[in-house]
C-alpha cells in the first residue's frame, strides 16, 4: 500500500510542474505591446543607420522581459515592396521564431516559407535592439507584415 502512495505522490508531482512548466513557456510572462503611435515600426534605411517609422497599421505584438527574443508583431503596411528594397536594408539571413499557439496572427512556418520562396522580403528593423539581437520585419506583396527579434550574426 506504501509504494502505492508513494508512485501516485510522484506522477502527481512529475504531472502538476509539466503543467506548470508548460503555462510558464507558452502564457506566462508574455504581456501586449504598448506600440507609441507614430513609433509603431521602424525600418533602418540604406544610407543611415538610424531606423526611420514607416506607416503601419493595425499593429498587434507581444513582448516578455523574461528573454529578448520573445518579442513577435503584426501590421499591414500600404508601402510597396519595390519602394521598401529600394529605401530600406534587406536582412541577409531572416529566420522567424515561432510565437505561442495563442498569438494566431504570427505563423513562423508560413513567414519563413514566404522568404525561402522571395515570395516576403526580410528587411533590418533596428540592429541591437538589445545586445546581440536585431529586430526583424518581413513584407508580404499584399501589405502583411510581421516583426520579430533573432540573434545578429554577432552572436551567431
Amino acid at each position: 500500500m506504501n509504494g502505492r502512495i508513494v508512485v501516485a505522490s510522484i506522477v502527481l508531482t512529475a504531472l502538476g510542474a509539466g503543467a506548470l512548466i508548460y503555462w510558464l513557456q507558452i502564457y506566462a510572462f508574455y504581456e501586449p505591446v504598448a506600440f507609441a503611435p507614430g513609433e509603431e515600426i521602424r525600418l533602418t534605411p540604406i544610407i543611415d543607420e538610424e531606423p526611420e517609422v514607416i506607416v503601419a497599421n493595425d499593429v498587434t505584438g507581444i513582448d516578455a522581459d523574461s528573454s529578448p527574443l520573445r518579442f513577435r508583431a503584426c501590421f499591414t503596411t500600404p508601402l510597396s515592396q519595390a519602394m521598401l528594397t529600394e529605401t530600406y536594408r534587406v536582412y541577409p539571413d531572416p529566420t522567424p521564431l515561432n510565437a505561442p499557439p495563442w498569438f494566431d496572427c504570427f505563423d513562423a512556418e508560413r513567414i519563413d516559407a514566404a522568404l525561402r520562396k522571395g515570395e516576403a522580403i526580410a528587411f533590418l528593423s533596428e540592429h541591437d535592439i538589445a545586445p546581440g539581437v536585431d529586430r526583424v520585419v518581413a513584407v508580404f506583396p499584399d501589405g502583411h507584415a510581421f516583426a520579430w527579434h533573432q540573434l545578429n550574426a554577432e552572436e551567431q
